[in-house]
């Protein structure tokens, strides 16, 4: 929060003064940050507007990019957006980061388009393994309240709308039924806080811990353009500062959510979001100006509310203050003129939170204002600083730090404006426990143009310290004091960079998981474990592997030495499982200990790093999962694979001894494909292999010959034709209709003497335990007669879906379509879904 903290400029002491604390982030430098006259624009826009707003939604990308940018950077609206979850449940059309690590990534995209746009951002989800994670497709709320816990995300999502006390509220989706289960469920719960939030028997604990209870004042939801609506939101609206418009600006912001693939160029031109009123504490005509009709959007708007309740001299300076903000907006974009105004607003700003607690004005309205007046100085402090182009930075000796280590951090301030700046203090704040000691002057009684004042602190991170949390704040934070125009400012910075306490040593398995084979249990597991050291200076790591009993690790340890912090190191162990594996789930785990035999480290940290997010860890035990069961593999059969990049099931395949190929373009346009028994296309590769289409006739000629090809899942927009397929095969075309998400659903084998269910392994119900998220997506809707329909399956109270898992002889061979969802059961090493994929690679002819 934004330090309230006022410097007499004749003592060493710094004053508090008590006021209120919104929550707004300390000032840091995105990684797709703007850069002067820009920069300076967003932050003094805010300054002649009171009003707040908030978006709610479920998923990184729920956001509504172009009215955030509407409302935040073009009319200086104080705006939040809450989301629910983290993105665990999706795709990575970037990397191979999968459900947690994809969660720190998407997060990561979110604050970057959230900060590009102004937003303040709120997630409901806090840790990494949250009941309020994105679990996959959901058809209702119910099942998404189940799984999350409704009473936890209500409570987090009235704490959050207490804490920013939005006058309006935009849900991102309606509640109706073909919307995601999640998107219902936040909508259903934002609704549901309209009045909860201000209701002070809702959660009393909250009110103890000193949170009041807001009445937000409407809550909108979002309808299509030829429906009914209250408010047309004209984001094709064109801003010369920016030099976009507000659809354009936001999606500056969805492109950073590059794992979904997310942002789209759109041309300049007229364009509207339209919103319904869905319920509200004041008046609303039936199309209404904007959001905001009749609510005090401007200061002008709280001084005649303040002089109807009797208070005129208090008006009177609101009024001032209205005249300030638009002579700062004026002054644009003579940067010295704006920093002069703005000071000139931050002394009025300081009358007013002086004359608000001994006003006549009731409790309710004096707590209203007081917070309004502290994100105006929230706003005010970001904007001097911009206006005074004070640049302040972390620099930290290493980003990488553990447990008991002392290091320096430098923090600069740097004046890159006309004005002088005066009494600079510079404070490192670090987290209870911690010390942060100056080894130099921290005060400066002046900071010219083009000059630089530093301090360097001596940290010391305690023995017991905390790891790196992915969502936790920053551990480290400068608070930034100076004087110009006589006035003094306070801003706070984190650094550009993750700053992270990390395990004396890094230990990544390979393999991270492996199928140990019950039919063969003779076979050892090799077993590679990557150091790398994060403590300073020379060191010997004795590292060994524990093993569940009657396993055996060979050797015992191994003693690893290391010279210099950041040295990796590789060793390879051997298990032996003995003779007599039974069924199930087994760990591996990977320990450090001291040469006093005292356990150190078990720590696998990952380093996750892309241009557009930077550097991040996520910190999660070292170790490999054994998941052991019996698969029968068919020798001497060649697997061909056509990956689409959208799965990797090949190198899973490989892993069990399957001989797997995987074919390129030239393989699949002019090779000889009798050469294998078995070709498989990886999910929606008709959409990103362009040499399929191409040579859809060969690969049915394949077919027609003897082979075997198996088809994963695909959209219907991934250029799939009915006619692709031997017989026509229809894609069912809603997004919601057309899959079954309960990954426990009832499964019917409808052909149960068909070859797929016996050879090499005997499918039996207990292979359809323990899936994952969910059975199937993308169902086909129609299909020809001649396809034998191998199961059926539903989510509950749901007509069931037979063209699931659909197979039929063409010519010689057999042409297999499947939308079970292999890339997920697969990789989570599924025991019947190995043995069934497996079978269903052997089909013979």
């Amino acid at each position: 929060m934004e330090s309230s903290e006022s410097i007499d400029k004749n003592a060493s002491v710094v004053q508090p003064t008590r006021l209120p604390c919104p929550p707004i982030p300390a000032s840091a430098r995105t990684m797709q940050g703007e850069h002067g006259l820009l920069d300076l624009w967003k932050a003094i826009k805010p300054l002649a507007t009171i009003a707040s707003a908030m978006n709610t939604g479920a998923h990184p990308d729920d956001e509504h990019s172009a009215m955030l940018a509407y409302l935040a950077m073009g009319r200086g609206v104080y705006t939040s957006s809450i989301i629910a979850t983290r993105g665990e449940g999706g795709q990575n059309e970037i990397g191979c980061e999968q459900g947690i690590a994809l969660g720190i990534i998407r997060t990561r995209e979110l604050e970057e388009a959230s900060a590009l746009g102004n937003v303040t951002l709120g997630i409901l989800s806090e840790e990494l393994d949250d009941p309020i994670n994105d679990f996959g497709f959901s058809k209702c709320a119910e099942e998404t309240f189940r799984k999350w816990g409704e009473e936890v995300v209500y409570e987090r999502l009235v704490r959050k709308i207490r804490e920013l006390r939005p006058d309006v509220v935009i849900a991102c989706f309606e509640n109706e039924p073909t919307t995601h289960g999640h998107h219902r469920a936040i909508t259903l719960l934002t609704q549901r806080a309209f009045h909860g939030a201000a209701d002070p028997e809702t959660f009393p604990a909250h009110i103890q811990e000193g949170l009041l209870p807001w009445q937000m004042k409407k809550l909108y939801v979002p309808v299509m353009d030829n429906e009914d609506y209250h408010v047309a939101v004209p984001v094709g609206e064109y801003d010369q500062n920016y030099g976009s418009s507000y659809v354009q600006l936001g999606e500056r912001s969805r492109f950073m959510h590059k794992t979904q693939g997310m942002g789209v160029h759109y041309d300049e031109g007229p364009t509207y979001n339209y919103y319904r009123l869905d319920a509200s504490v004041v008046p609303a005509a039936e199309k209404e100006r904007d959001f905001f009709a009749g609510l005090p959007f401007t200061f002008a708007d709280l001084a005649r509310s303040v002089a109807q309740k009797g208070e005129s001299e208090l008006a009177r300076i609101l009024d001032t203050m209205h005249d300030a903000a638009n002579e700062v907006l004026s002054a644009y974009p003579r940067f010295a003129e704006v920093a002069s105004r703005v000071h000139r607003m931050k002394a009025l700003l300081h009358a007013v939170q002086l004359a608000v607690p001994g006003s006549s004005l009731d409790e309710e309205t004096k707590t209203d204002l007081l917070f309004r007046l502290g994100i105006k100085e929230a706003q005010l402090n970001r904007a001097s600083a911009e206006a005074l182009s004070l640049v302040v930075k972390i620099k930290p000796e290493t980003g990488e730090w553990v447990p008991g280590q002392t290091t320096t951090v430098t923090v600069t301030a740097y004046n890159g404006g006309a004005i002088e700046v005066e009494h600079v203090q510079l404070r490192l704040r670090v987290p209870p426990g911690w010390t942060a000691k100056p080894l130099t002057p921290t005060t400066f009684p002046r900071l010219p143009y083009n000059q630089t004042v530093c301090t360097v602190y001596e940290v010391s991170v305690p023995a017991e310290a905390a790891f790196f949390h992915p969502y936790r704040p920053p551990i480290l934070e400068v608070e930034a004091l100076y004087f110009a125009f006589d006035i003094a400012s306070t801003i706070r910075v984190v650094p550009d960079d993750s700053v992270a306490v990390l395990p004396p040593y890094s230990l990544t398995l390979t393999p991270s998981a492996v199928v140990r084979n019950t039919l063969h249990t003779e076979q050892p597991i090799p077993v590679k474990v990557t150091l790398k050291q994060y403590r300073p200076g020379s060191t010997t790591a004795r590292v060994s592997l524990a093993v569940p009993e009657g396993w055996t690790a060979e050797p015992a340890f191994i003693d690893v030495p290391f010279a210099f912090r950041g040295e990796t190191r590789t060793i390879a162990f051997t298990v032996h499982t003995g003779p007599q594996v039974e069924n199930g789930k087994y760990e591996v785990k990977a320990q450090v200990t001291r040469a006093d035999g005292v356990a150190e480290s078990g720590q696998d940290v990952q380093v996750i790093e892309y241009p557009h997010v930077g550097r991040t860890y996520f910190i999660r035990p070292a170790k490999l999962t054994v998941q052991a069961f019996d698969l029968a593999i068919p020798e001497n059969r060649r697997i061909g694979y056509v990956a689409s990049g959208f799965d990797s099931l090949d190198k899973y395949l490989r892993a069990v001894g399957v001989h797997c190929l995987n074919l390129d373009a030239d393989e699949i346009q002019s090779g000889d494909l009798s050469r294998y028994d078995t070709i498989v296309l990886g999910i929606r590769a008709y959409g990103f292999r362009r040499e399929l289409i191409e040579c859809n006739q060969r690969l049915l000629q394949y077919v027609e010959n003897g082979g075997n090809l198996v088809v994963q899942y695909h959209k219907p927009e991934d250029k799939w034709k009915p006619q692709l397929a031997p017989y026509p095969i229809f894609i069912g075309e809603s997004l919601i209709d057309w899959r079954v998400t309960n990954e426990q659903s009832d499964v019917r084998m409808l052909a149960p003497e068909h070859p797929m269910f016996s050879e090499p392994n005997p499918i039996t119900q207990a292979d359809w335990d323990g899936w994952v998220q969910e059975r199937s997506i993308y169902n086909p809707s129609r299909w020809g007669s001649e396809y034998t329909e191998l199961i059926a399956t539903s989510d509950p109270g749901e007509p069931e879906f037979r063209g699931i898992f659909l197979t039929a002889r063409y010519g010689k061979g057999t042409y297999t379509y499947s939308s079970l969802a292999w890339f997920r059961e697969i990789p989570q090493l599924v025991p019947g879904a190995f043995r069934l994929f497996v079978n269903m690679i052997s089909q013979k002819q």
